[in-house]
C-alpha cells in the first residue's frame, strides 16, 4: 500500500474508535430510557434516533453541514468560542459520524435492556439497592452481549461510510480522507490494483465484524 492508503486506514481507525466510544457513552442512557419508559414519545424518540437507517447519507450530510456551517446554529456557537467551523475537519466527521451510526449502537443496547425483564431489577430494589447501583451491578452486565453487538457494528458501521463522510469532510488527505473515499479516489483515477488492495482489505474487515458477531453472540444473527 502506499503512504496515502496508511493514513487513510490509520484515520479511518481513529474515527472509528473515537465514534464508538462517545455512541456507547450516548447511546447507552437513550436505549436505557427507550427500553423502561412508557413516556408518548418513546415512537417519536425511537423513530428519530432510527432516521439513519432509511433516510440517504446525502440528505443527513446535506442538513449537518447547513447545520455547522457559518450561518447555521452551530456553526456559530463554535465560531463564537474560537473554535472556528466545524465542516472538513475531523471533529466534523466525528459529529456527523455519531449521528448517522447512533441506530446501530442504541438498538442492540435497548433490545439487550428490554429482554432483562423485570424480575432482576425488582430482587434488586426489594435488597435496598438504588436506581444508580441497580443499573450498573445488574442491567448493564446482564446487556453485555448488547453493548458488545452496538459497539462491533457502531465501529464497522463507521468504517464503511462514505457519503456523509464526504460531504461533511470532503477529500482532504491526512486530514478527513477515509478508506471508502480512498478507494474512489483510485478508481475515478483507474489506479484498478490499489483499489482492489484497499477493497479486498474492507472485505476482509466485513467478514471478520460479522464473525465476531456471530460468534461472541450468536443470539444476533437471529434478529439480523
Amino acid at each position: 500500500m502506499e503512504s496515502a492508503d496508511l493514513n487513510a486506514v490509520w484515520l479511518t481507525l481513529k474515527l472509528a474508535t473515537v465514534v464508538t466510544l462517545l455512541l456507547l457513552v450516548i447511546g447507552t442512557p437513550i436505549a436505557w430510557w427507550l427500553a423502561r419508559t412508557r413516556s408518548a414519545f418513546k415512537g417519536a424518540v425511537g423513530a428519530l434516533v432510527a432516521l439513519p437507517l432509511v433516510l440517504p447519507p446525502t440528505v443527513l450530510g446535506f442538513y449537518l453541514l447547513v447545520t455547522m456551517g457559518p450561518h447555521g446554529p452551530l456553526g456559530r456557537l463554535t465560531e463564537a468560542l474560537g473554535l472556528g467551523l466545524l465542516p472538513f475537519t475531523f471533529p466534523g466527521l466525528v459529529i456527523a459520524s455519531v449521528f448517522y451510526s447512533l441506530p446501530f449502537v442504541v438498538q442492540p443496547i435497548q433490545n439487550a435492556f428490554e429482554a432483562i425483564g423485570e424480575r432482576p431489577l425488582e430482587v434488586a430494589a426489594t435488597l435496598r439497592a438504588s436506581p444508580w447501583d441497580t443499573f450498573w451491578s445488574v442491567a448493564v452486565p446482564l446487556a453485555k452481549p448488547g453493548f458488545l453487538s452496538g459497539a462491533i457494528l457502531g465501529f464497522a458501521h463507521t468504517v464503511g461510510e462514505f457519503g456523509i463522510v464526504l460531504m461533511i469532510g470532503g477529500n482532504i488527505p491526512e486530514k478527513t480522507r477515509v478508506v471508502s473515499v480512498q478507494i474512489y479516489d483510485h478508481v475515478e483515477a483507474m489506479e484498478y490494483t490499489q483499489a482492489h488492495w484497499l477493497s479486498g482489505a474492507m472485505v476482509l474487515f466485513s467478514f471478520l465484524v460479522l464473525l465476531a458477531l456471530y460468534t461472541f453472540n450468536p443470539a444476533r444473527h437471529k434478529a439480523l
